[in-house]
Parts: C-alpha cells; sequence; structure tokens
C-alpha cells in the first residue's frame, strides 16, 4: 500500500483539476468556487456534530468502563473526512462526505480493519516477523539473542558496594 502512496499525490490533484475544468465548463467559474467554499462550510458543520455525537459516545463508553475502540477509530476517520472536505476539491469533498456519514464511515472501518488484520497475519505467515533463518544470528550489539528474549522474568536483586 506504501508504494502507491506517491501515485495518489499525483492523481488526486490532476482529478481535481479535471473535475474543476469539466464543472465550471459546466456551471461557470464562480458557480465552481461558490460550490466549493460551500461543501467546505457543511463538511465543517457535519464535522462538528459528528464528531460531538462520536466524543459522547466513546464517554458513555468509557464511564461503563469499556474501551472505546469503535469511536476511537470513528474519530480517526473523522479526521481524515474533515481534512479532505477543507481541502478544495470535489473528489476530496465526495471522499471525505465519505468519511463523515455514519453508515459509510462504519462500512469503511469495517474494511481497513478486515484488510489490516489479513496483512498482518499474512505477515506473520510469512516470517517477517522475526525468522532467525534471515539474519546471521546476532543482533546489532553482536551478541547472540537468546530464545527467551521478549519473555519476562521476575526477580529481585540487590547490590553490593
Amino acid at each position: 500500500m506504501i508504494r502507491f502512496w506517491p501515485l495518489l499525490f499525483i492523481a488526486i490533484p490532476l482529478s481535481e483539476i479535471y473535475l474543476f475544468i469539466k464543472i465550471g465548463g459546466q456551471i461557470g467559474a464562480l458557480n465552481t468556487v461558490l460550490v466549493v467554499l460551500i461543501t467546505a462550510v457543511v463538511g465543517v458543520n457535519l464535522l462538528r456534530y459528528q464528531g460531538i455525537t462520536t466524543l459522547r459516545r466513546a464517554q458513555l463508553q468509557m464511564a461503563q468502563g469499556q474501551m472505546p475502540a469503535q469511536e476511537m477509530l470513528e474519530g480517526l476517520v473523522l479526521a481524515v473526512g474533515g481534512a479532505l472536505l477543507i481541502t478544495p476539491g470535489f473528489l476530496t469533498d465526495f471522499l471525505g462526505l465519505l468519511c463523515l456519514l455514519p453508515f459509510t464511515r462504519r462500512v469503511l472501518i469495517r474494511f481497513w480493519l478486515t484488510r489490516a488484520s489479513v496483512q498482518v497475519y499474512g505477515q506473520f505467515q510469512k516470517g517477517s516477523a522475526h525468522d532467525p533463518s534471515h539474519d546471521s544470528g546476532q543482533s546489532e550489539s553482536g551478541v547472540r539473542p537468546s530464545r527467551d528474549s521478549g519473555r519476562t522474568i521476575e526477580g529481585e536483586f540487590h547490590r553490593d558496594d
């Protein structure tokens, strides 16, 4: 996925320019600018409302002694959606709106969670977490790691000075 980020930084602005030209040719330049400004204002207000709603749900979860994991993920998607809505453009406004609407936001979160869990599971299956066959058997300090590295062994000690 990381290898596609540079492509997105080229494709999204080019798509936005294309849409500005096409829509501006249909409704006029001033109307195009007004539509972009209106979507930004509406988006910020929708973001504020959805953010407060999500924050209240998170506080309720914490008051009940539960971890508000879903609300934390929704907060992250809301932040991305807000940034997309503030960015001038029709494509980014559409994507930002998808992030702000509760139904589509939850669908996006489910999709990303399943993709992330599949990728993490796949990485462990391939052995990329730590595969001794890929290294020389020594750590960066030159000391061979023990088989128990990563385990915590409790005990007591005292210094004899």
